[in-house]
C-alpha cells in the first residue's frame, strides 16, 4: 500500500517535470525560432566621428532616424543616474520584467479607465524601440517576451547602451549623444544637470517635449525628473539646475569632412559607428582655408588636401573637394583619390634613389642646357637655361634637363619600380613601358599616394599608408635610405628662389621641406610638404581634366600649403642631426670628387657637399664628346697647345680638367680661362678645338647695337655656318628657338645692356658671341 502511494507520486512528479521540460524546450524552440531584432541584422543608421567623438557626418536608416551609437562610459554619469532614477530604479535587479510595476499600472488602468503608467522596464522598452509593437494586452505581452529573450541574450550593460543609442529624442533624432550634439552642441559626456534630466525625460513625449520648439513645456517636464533626483544629486545641485533656461538650437545635419565620411562608411559598411582618426579642430581649420580661396578660383575649379601624422600615419584632415554643396565644382569627386598627372612632385624620389645607388652627392654637377635624348627634347618650365648646376640646385629649383639627364642614367624602369617597391604605385597607359617623360608627369597618382610617399622624409625612408581609424595596421615601406632622406629632406628646406618668394623663408626656419609641381597644360597643380610632425599634401585643379592656363604649383597651390602648415603645426624644428651615413665634404668641379684627392689646378670650382656612405662619385660622362674628364695637354715653351706629330721639340705636360662640352658655353671667363686648353701652335694649326666647325656668322663679338630713337627695337638674324643637324639658339641662357643647319633665325633684342649669344649643334659644338644694345 505505502509503495504503490509512494510510485504514483513520483509518477506525478515525473509527469510534472517531464512536462516543464518540455514547456521548457519549447520556450527555447521558440526562442531560437523568433530571434529578438538585434541591431545590425538589419540596415541602420551609420554615424562617422572625429577622434574626439565630433560627429563628422550621420546616415540615416531607411526611416531617416539619425542615431549616434555611444557606450556606457562616454556618457555622463549623471544622465544615466536620471534615466535609472525616473525609468527604471531596479534595473539592475529584475530579470527584465517588474511584476510589481505592472501590478501597479494595472490596478491604475483600472481605476482610472485610462493608462497612467506602463509599467516597462528599461529592457522592455528597448524591446519596443528595437521591434515596435502596438499598445494592446498582446503587444505588451510580446514586449515581455522580448524583454526576457534580451535579458538571456545581452548584459545589463549591453541593454542599458541599447537604450542610450536607441532612445526617441524628437524628430528624426534617437540616443542621447545625437539629441546632446544637435540640441546642446557638446557630447553627452559634458551634460549638465539640468540638460542630463531634460534628455532623461524627452523619450516620453519626444514630439511634444522638443526643447528647441517647447521649452516650456520641456522645462516642465525637466523639473519633474530632478525632483525625483533632490536625494540623490543634494538640494544645492537641484536648486541650480532649476534655475537653469532652456536653451536648445535646431538640430542640423553634421557635415565635416563629408567626403572622407563617405569613403569610411564604404569601407566600413557593418559599423553603426566609425570612430576615425580625424581631428575636428584640424579639418575645420583646412576646410576653412580652402573656403577663402573660392573667391579668387575659377567657378569650376576645385580643390583637395590631406594632413598625415608622420609618427602614426593615422589621417589628422581630409578635404576632398573645394565645397561640397556647390555642384559646379564637382562637389562629390574625391580628389583625394582621383588620379592625375604629378607634374614634378616625383623628383625628390628620384635624387633619392640616385644618392642611394650612388650616381650622385648633393652638389654633383649637372648640366641645365638644350640636350636630346633619343629623341626626347625637354625643356625648363621658365623656357630657360642655367647650364651648370648642382644636383641640390636641379631639385630646389625643380629643373627639367637635368632630372631627364638623372632617369636616363637610372633608368626609367628600374625608377618606377622603385617607387613602387615604397609603396607609390604609377598608372602608366595600357600596355605603355616606363619613359624618360615619367619624371615629368607621364605617369598618374593620386593626393594620397603622393602624401604616403612624402612620409619617407620625415621617417628615416619608410614611407607608410595612411591610416583611417585606430584600429588600422601600421603598414610601411622602405622608399629611401635613412641618409638619402635626410639628404634630399635637407635640400628641399633650403628652398629654391620661388620657395622663398612664396612663404618669406619661414618654411626653412621651421624646418618645413616643400615641393610642387604643375601637369602639363596647367591641368593640376600639387604642393607636398613635410615637417617633423605632419606631412600635408594639396592638389588644386579641374576633376574633368580642363586646363586653367597660369595655375601652377607654386603660385597657386603652394600658398595653401604654407597656410595650413601655419594652422596646424606652429612648432619651431630643432636642428636635426644627420645619421651615421650622412657625412659633410669639400668637392670640386668639373669632376666632382673630393677636393682633398685632387690638385688645385683640377679644382674649378669648390663647393660643400652632403656625402652618403662617404662616396663622391665623379660627374657623369660626358654624352656629347668622348675621352677623359681628367686628361694630360702639351705646351711649348710659349705656352701654346701642341701634339708631338705637329711640333716635335721641347714640350711640357698640363693635367686638365674638362668640363661636360654641352656646359662650356655658360663658363665664366675666368673659369674659361682655366678650363679650356689655349689656342694651337702655328705648326699644330690643323688640329680641332672642341667648338671647331661651328661658326656665327654676321655678327662679331663685342659688337654694340645701337636703337634708333624710339623706333623700333633692333632684330637681328642669327645665323652660323659648319653646323650639323638642328640648331639650338639661346639669348642669355633662355632657348629663343631652333633652326635648321644653314637657315637663320629672327630675334629682337628689346632690352638694353649685354646680351650673350649662344649656338650650339646635335653633336656638342658650339660658338659664343656677345653684343651690347643701346
Amino acid at each position: 500500500m505505502i509503495f504503490s502511494k509512494l510510485a504514483a507520486r513520483l509518477r506525478r512528479r515525473a509527469g510534472a517535470l517531464g512536462l516543464a521540460a518540455v514547456l521548457l524546450g519549447l520556450l527555447l524552440l521558440a526562442d531560437r525560432s523568433f530571434p529578438p531584432p538585434l541591431p545590425g541584422s538589419a540596415p541602420h543608421a551609420q554615424v562617422v566621428l572625429a577622434r574626439d567623438g565630433t560627429p563628422l557626418r550621420a546616415f540615416p536608416d531607411r526611416m531617416h532616424i539619425w542615431r549616434h551609437p555611444v557606450r556606457l562610459d562616454e556618457v555622463s554619469p549623471r544622465y544615466v543616474e536620471a534615466v535609472l532614477a525616473y525609468e527604471d530604479r531596479w534595473f539592475h535587479w529584475h530579470p527584465g520584467v517588474n511584476p510589481f510595476a505592472l501590478a501597479r499600472a494595472a490596478w491604475q488602468w483600472a481605476r482610472h479607465g485610462r493608462i497612467v503608467s506602463g509599467g516597462s522596464t528599461l529592457s522592455m522598452q528597448v524591446a519596443r524601440l528595437l521591434e515596435p509593437m502596438p499598445r494592446t494586452v498582446a503587444g505588451k505581452l510580446r514586449q515581455i517576451a522580448r524583454a526576457a529573450q534580451l535579458e538571456r541574450r545581452l548584459s545589463k550593460r549591453e541593454i542599458l547602451e541599447l537604450y542610450l543609442t536607441h532612445a526617441p529624442m524628437g524628430g528624426v533624432l534617437e540616443g542621447v549623444e545625437a539629441a546632446s550634439r544637435a540640441y546642446f552642441g557638446k557630447p553627452s559626456r559634458s551634460l549638465s544637470h539640468a540638460e542630463a534630466a531634460l534628455l532623461a525625460v524627452l523619450p516620453q513625449a519626444p514630439s511634444l517635449l522638443r526643447p528647441d520648439r517647447f521649452p516650456e513645456r520641456a522645462r516642465a517636464a525637466r523639473d519633474k525628473v530632478l525632483a525625483r533626483l533632490e536625494t540623490a544629486w543634494g538640494q544645492a545641485a537641484i536648486a541650480d539646475a532649476r534655475q537653469e533656461p532652456v536653451i536648445a538650437q535646431t538640430p542640423r545635419e553634421p557635415l565635416l569632412a563629408p567626403l572622407f565620411a563617405e569613403r569610411a562608411r564604404r569601407l566600413f559598411p557593418r559599423r553603426q559607428r566609425i570612430d576615425t582618426t580625424l581631428d575636428a579642430g584640424m579639418q575645420a581649420a583646412v576646410e576653412q582655408l580652402i573656403g577663402t580661396r573660392l573667391a579668387v578660383v575659377p567657378p569650376r575649379v576645385s580643390l583637395a588636401a590631406l594632413v598625415v601624422d608622420n609618427a602614426t600615419l593615422e589621417v589628422m584632415a581630409y578635404a576632398g573637394s573645394a565645397d561640397f554643396a556647390d555642384d559646379r565644382r564637382f562637389a562629390h569627386v574625391d580628389m583625394v583619390q582621383g588620379r592625375r598627372s604629378p607634374g614634378s612632385t616625383l623628383k625628390p624620389f628620384l635624387y633619392g634613389f640616385a644618392l642611394d645607388d650612388g650616381l650622385i652627392h648633393s652638389e654633383s654637377l649637372l648640366s641645365d642646357a638644350p640636350q636630346s635624348f633619343s629623341g626626347y627634347q625637354p625643356g625648363n618650365f621658365q623656357a630657360d637655361f642655367s647650364g651648370p648646376v648642382s644636383a641640390g640646385e636641379a631639385l630646389r629649383r625643380s629643373l627639367n634637363v637635368p632630372a631627364v639627364e638623372l632617369l636616363d642614367r637610372l633608368g626609367a624602369e628600374r625608377f618606377v619600380a622603385l617607387l613602387r617597391r615604397g609603396g607609390l604605385r604609377l598608372g602608366l597607359p595600357r600596355g605603355a613601358a616606363p619613359n624618360l617623360s615619367v619624371i615629368l608627369g607621364g605617369a598618374s597618382v593620386n593626393l594620397e599616394g603622393l602624401v604616403s610617399a612624402y612620409t619617407a622624409l620625415a621617417r628615416a625612408g619608410l614611407a607608410g599608408k595612411p591610416r583611417f581609424t585606430d584600429d588600422a595596421p601600421l603598414e610601411e615601406a622602405r622608399m629611401l635610405s635613412e641618409g638619402a632622406a635626410f639628404i634630399v629632406r635637407d635640400l628641399l628646406e633650403a628652398g629654391g628662389p620661388v620657395a622663398r618668394q612664396v612663404d618669406g623663408g619661414v618654411g626653412a626656419r621651421r624646418g618645413i621641406a616643400w615641393k610642387t609641381g604643375t601637369s602639363f597644360g596647367f591641368r593640376d597643380a600639387w604642393a607636398i610638404g613635410v615637417s617633423d610632425r605632419f606631412t600635408v599634401g594639396v592638389w588644386v585643379g579641374r576633376p574633368d581634366g580642363t586646363p586653367n592656363p597660369g595655375f601652377f604649383g607654386a603660385n597657386v597651390a603652394a600658398p595653401l600649403l604654407v597656410d595650413i602648415f601655419a594652422a596646424v603645426d606652429e612648432a619651431r624644428a630643432p636642428r636635426r642631426t644627420p645619421p651615421a651615413s650622412v657625412t659633410q665634404a669639400r668637392v670640386c668641379w668639373p669632376l666632382g670628387t673630393r677636393a682633398d684627392e685632387l690638385p688645385p689646378a683640377l679644382c674649378h670650382q669648390e663647393r660643400r657637399a652632403w656625402l652618403l656612405n662617404g662616396v663622391a662619385p665623379p660627374t657623369f660622362a660626358d654624352r656629347w664628346r668622348a675621352g677623359a674628364a681628367r686628361y694630360t695637354d702639351f705646351r711649348d715653351a710659349a705656352g701654346l697647345r701642341v701634339r708631338a706629330a705637329c711640333a716635335p721639340g721641347a714640350m711640357r705636360a698640363v693635367e686638365m680638367a674638362r668640363w661636360p662640352a654641352v656646359l662650356e658655353p655658360w663658363l665664366d671667363a675666368a673659369t674659361r680661362q682655366r678650363a679650356l686648353p689655349p689656342a694651337w701652335a702655328a705648326a699644330c694649326a690643323q688640329a680641332q678645338a672642341p667648338e671647331a666647325g661651328l661658326k656665327i656668322v654676321g655678327i662679331v663679338d663685342g659688337q654694340t647695337v645701337v636703337r634708333a630713337g624710339h623706333g623700333a627695337p633692333p632684330l637681328l638674324r642669327l645665323e652660323a655656318r659648319g653646323g650639323r643637324e638642328e640648331l639650338i639658339w639661346l639669348v642669355d641662357g633662355r632657348q629663343v628657338g631652333r633652326s635648321p643647319a644653314g637657315r637663320s633665325l629672327a630675334q629682337v633684342f628689346a632690352e638694353p645692356g649685354r646680351h650673350a649669344i649662344t649656338v650650339l649643334d646635335g653633336t656638342g659644338r658650339y660658338d659664343r658671341v656677345e653684343i651690347s644694345v643701346r
